[in-house]
């Protein structure tokens, strides 16, 4: 079956070839499409013209009225689509940090670079409806505008990944409901969106059409960031956790009483953690709720709970920071959130699931919640290595580069046709073969919002 018989196109979409809508961020090079009519986005610079290169492909689907698929029209995809292409050397590897995962050793994922030059990082992130690709410290961004989100200097729409030439040397990017965050290779903290409930840190709650440095009290550098739709964190090299943004009394912030100014809600500053009394390494933000991991990989979280999000057995949330009780003796090495049930990831690659099951999110084969961590049995006979949560639904990738997805399908972000809108167990994404002689698809990260995923995929015999 030809792709376009699966692709629909929104109501009131243009008619006309997606590629009218390229973004004039792209130059010519960068727009000229290859033989699968994918734009070549970027394309690693090379003095050794006999170097090995390979095939980096971005894909999306779901639902884009926003333009967040980066395909450049509005459209609900159906199953996964190529939008973008690039050409990378094999040294290659996956930004660091990963949100949400321990610290680890750098690892070029195509081998070593005989040219001698830099190692080019690549990671993608989705906030509720919008999208961004971080390659080489720049980074690109596309979907809804609305707040200022994608750091252009208005609040339009982008269809197509749009570099963002207003910040350079980005490590990492996390994208939130209706802001944007970033960290740079100085350890600095930048932030830009809507301001409401304080959520970009800068002690005012207007908007920020730019990125703008986050002013913390903290010394030395941040390592590793992390936001949901209205609260953000970020830890620095000694372990410390710094929080801000939406606390409406569920605790989410972590900070207790006499958490500083407060307005609406919310915590425009920057405050410490203090409760905390370990050193962390790794956090995640789901909607009313926080996850922190010990360099040892213990987990600790704090909040709501009255979807048992916390993994306690109960309902009882809070603002102090607690280990969660069975898990104590369990090495967690990455951690992820949704808007009220949380994944864990374990050293030996088993994932772990519990708090809201309604729209099937836990994996579990049912609606039910789950109120302790409980490992999720149709993956257990696989390796997996990376995790990840849309608001509803979530995402893991086993060593082997199989990408399975389960929970709220009602727009089509699990990439599968034909699933209920609910989907309570994993099941495997599968790839459309193209006569590309790009060869077999190998996902290597996947991010997912609101109603939309996108994923990073190797091509091999390219």
């Amino acid at each position: 079956m030809h792709p376009m018989v699966l692709r629909q196109r929104c109501c009131g979409a243009p008619a006309w070839p997606w590629w009218r809508y390229i973004s004039s961020s792209f130059s010519h090079s960068s727009a000229a499409l290859n033989n699968n009519r994918v734009p070549l986005l970027w394309k690693s610079p090379t003095t050794d013209p006999d170097q090995e290169a390979i095939t980096v492909q971005l894909l999306s689907w779901g639902r884009g009225a926003s333009g967040q698929l980066g395909g450049g029209i509005e459209e609900i995809r159906l199953y996964p689509a190529p939008f973008a292409s690039l050409r990378l050397s094999t040294s290659f590897r996956l930004s660091l940090p990963i949100p949400g995962h321990l610290p680890r050793p750098i690892n070029h994922l195509g081998g070593n670079d005989r040219s001698g030059t830099a190692a080019v990082d690549v990671g993608i992130s989705c906030g509720l409806f919008h999208s961004a690709l971080l390659l080489d410290g720049k980074f690109w961004i596309w979907g809804k505008g609305d707040g200022g989100r994608l750091g252009l200097g208005h609040e339009n729409p982008a269809f197509v990944p749009t570099l963002n030439p207003n910040l350079d040397g980005v490590r990492s990017i996390v994208l939130g409901g209706l802001h944007s965050v970033a960290l740079n290779s100085l350890g600095q903290v930048f932030t830009w969106g809507y301001g409401g409930f304080g959520a970009l840190g800068h002690s005012v709650y207007h908007r920020e059409l730019f990125p703008r440095l986050v002013e913390g009290s903290w010394d030395g550098e941040i390592c590793h960031i992390a936001t949901s739709g209205t609260h953000t964190a970020a830890i620095t090299k000694s372990g410390e956790l710094y929080t801000w943004g939406r606390d409406e009394g569920d605790g989410r912030l972590g900070l207790g009483p006499g958490r500083g100014p407060n307005e609406a809600g919310g915590l425009s500053i920057p405050c410490k953690v203090k409760a905390l009394p370990v050193p962390v390494a790794a956090v995640s933000c789901g909607g009313f709720f926080t996850m922190a991991l010990t360099q040892e990989g213990q987990l600790w979280n704090w909040g709501a709970s009255s979807n048992y999000e916390l993994g306690r057995g109960n309902k009882v949330g809070g603002w102090k920071p607690q280990p969660v009780p069975s898990l104590k003796n369990v090495r967690i090495i990455q951690i992820a959130s949704g808007g009220y049930h949380s994944l864990a990831l374990t050293e030996a690659g088993k994932v772990l699931s519990w708090g809201h099951g309604g729209h099937g999110q836990l994996g579990h084969s049912s609606i039910q919640n789950q109120k302790t961590p409980l490992i999720i049995e149709a993956l257990a006979d696989e390796k997996v290595i990376y995790i990840a949560c849309g608001g509803s639904s979530s995402a893991a990738i086993t060593d082997e580069g199989k990408l399975y997805m389960w929970g709220n399908a009602k727009d089509s972000q699990l990439g599968i046709p034909g699933l209920p809108e609910v989907q309570p167990f994993p099941v495997e994404v599968k790839f459309l073969m193209e006569d590309d002689g790009l060869g077999a698809h190998k996902v290597l990260s996947v991010a997912v919002g609101a109603s939309h995923t996108v994923c990073l995929v190797l091509r091999s015999g390219c």
